[in-house]
């Protein structure tokens, strides 16, 4: 018999099945679970190289004059706008008004001048610390800011636009690498090492309405097999730039989207030019590399072969692949003609990425048909920065994959990892900056490609296209990717 408790306890019981899922659906809309392969060192982008740092930080927590968008574009963002000298040297910035850091500091002029001369300071670790060195930088007022560059650099709004340009608040700037503050939507709730990091609003941004997610997770998982079973497993929504070989399982999957993105990025087999100071072993090496089966191998065939340090899409790109194409006839006279005493041994330094680990085997297969014995050293990401990329540069050759858009004057710095240097290539990339015209520039720029493809700075692999999976109802992820970021405000659910 039912009587008025039972219907009352019934009802509820109802009322509570149907209210849980509700509830459980509408916090899902307001939150996010995001994939990274990789752990960023620090959250600091003005002071640490790795990519990872700007995927979570970068339009996020931390914003910058100007914005890069997916298709590769450049418009306002900390400033309203700007306006160029007729010499080209000198940018007049108008910031944005009522802008605040999370901490509640006001966002202005000084801060502006204040980030920019501390990214060339000389205790300064910003990668780009070479190119904001050529710039001085004055404050007017209160909202608006002079740069002066000491060169032509027609890219200057997009390179201000990039993560190591960001703007940070000067009281809180030295210990922006664990507790971050920017003027971003986005502020930095919690960060368990080696497990996840944890965005929620930003309860100080100009326009709450901006950001549809309340909540975002960053979670790192480094193996393709891992990420996969995550993303099946629903605790992840969708990954970015994940590993190649695990795609295929989700293209008929209709729970899932699958994007693939172009990039600026160039996949390298880096040659220590300092070890490896003869040019003929260095066009060795490159003759001996298919990039079309490394490209398959290592990454599923997401990439376009390149042949200089440059890739299609780019203002002046010339097709170098066939400067240095495969031949292993041609790569063991070379040796020879180079007295080298065969077999010839080499230490390859590897980091996590599955490109670099699963390329690694690829390359080492290559080398050894023309009497290059290769040993794997597989390191972990801070490894590899601090010793191949930074310290002594103690390493022969190793794989990594460059995504800065605009990086070939790493060319011109001859304490950088690779240690390439060349006088030639200095006066062209000088003539390059300082050149008004962009036709003119496109062409020196071909010029450019050319050259460290004849000196075989490195071995120049493929550009790669970054694929992403996610959940159908995720909305707002870039297309294209000329940059490493994570746009959280464009994101939402359908």
């Amino acid at each position: 018999m039912l009587n008025r408790r039972t219907v009352l306890t019934s009802a509820a019981a109802t009322a509570l099945a149907t209210a849980v899922p509700a509830a459980m659906a509408q916090s899902r809309k307001d939150a996010l679970v995001l994939g990274m392969a990789l752990e960023p060192p620090g959250l600091d982008p003005t002071a640490g190289a790795a990519a990872a740092i700007a995927e979570i930080t970068q339009y996020n927590i931390f914003e910058t004059l100007t914005k890069i968008n997916s298709d590769g574009s450049v418009t306002p963002l900390l400033a309203e706008s700007w306006e160029v000298s007729p010499d080209l040297k000198t940018y007049t910035f108008k910031l944005r008004r009522g802008v605040k850091f999370s901490n509640g500091e006001p966002f202005n002029a000084q801060a502006v001048k204040f980030s920019l001369d501390r990214a060339k300071a000389d205790k300064s670790t910003n990668k780009d610390k070479r190119g904001f060195s050529k710039l001085s930088t004055q404050a007017v007022d209160e909202h608006t800011v002079v740069v002066i560059n000491s060169e032509i650099d027609p890219n200057l709004p997009f390179v201000l636009g990039q993560a190591t340009a960001a703007i940070v608040e000067p009281k809180s700037a030295e210990t922006n690498a664990t507790a971050p503050v920017g003027t971003g939507p986005y502020k930095l709730e919690r960060w368990n090492k080696g497990s996840s990091a944890i965005l929620v609003k930003s309860d100080t941004f100009r326009d709450p309405k901006l950001a549809k997610l309340n909540r975002v997770t960053f979670r790192f998982v480094s193996d393709p097999a891992a990420q996969a079973a995550a993303l099946m497993a629903g605790d992840i929504d969708a990954f970015p730039r994940i590993g190649t070989r695990v795609v295929a399982q989700f293209r008929n999957n209709p729970q899932f989207q699958v994007l693939s993105s172009g990039s600026r990025a160039k996949t390298i087999l880096a040659i220590n030019n300092r070890k490896l100071s003869d040019v003929r072993v260095r066009r060795a090496i490159l003759a001996a590399l298919d990039r079309k089966a490394f490209i398959e191998g290592a990454a599923d065939g997401f990439g376009v072969p390149i042949g200089s340090h440059y890739v299609p899409g780019a203002l002046g790109y010339v097709d170098t692949t066939g400067i240095n194409p495969h031949d292993v006839d041609k790569a063991k006279k070379l040796l020879a003609e180079a007295g080298v005493k065969l077999p010839l041994e080499l230490t390859m330094t590897l980091p996590p990425p599955p490109y670099a680990r699963q390329g690694g085997e690829i390359i080492v297969a290559q080398l050894a048909k023309v009497g290059i014995n290769v040993k794997i050293q597989n390191v972990e990401w801070a490894q590899w920065l601090s010793n191949t990329y930074g310290g002594g540069h103690n390493y022969d050759l190793s794989i990594i994959s460059h995504v800065e858009p605009f990086d070939l004057d790493n060319y011109t710095k001859p304490d950088y990892y690779w240690g390439y240097q060349s006088k030639a290539f200095n006066d062209l990339f000088t003539k390059i900056q300082n050149t008004p015209s962009e036709q003119e520039r496109a062409k020196l720029l071909g010029d450019a490609q050319r050259m460290l493809a004849n000196d075989a700075a490195n071995g120049f692999l493929y550009q790669p296209l970054w694929p992403t999976v996610a959940k159908k109802g995720v909305r707002g992820l870039w297309k294209d990717m000329p940059i490493f970021v994570n746009d959280l405000a464009a994101l939402s659910w359908a």
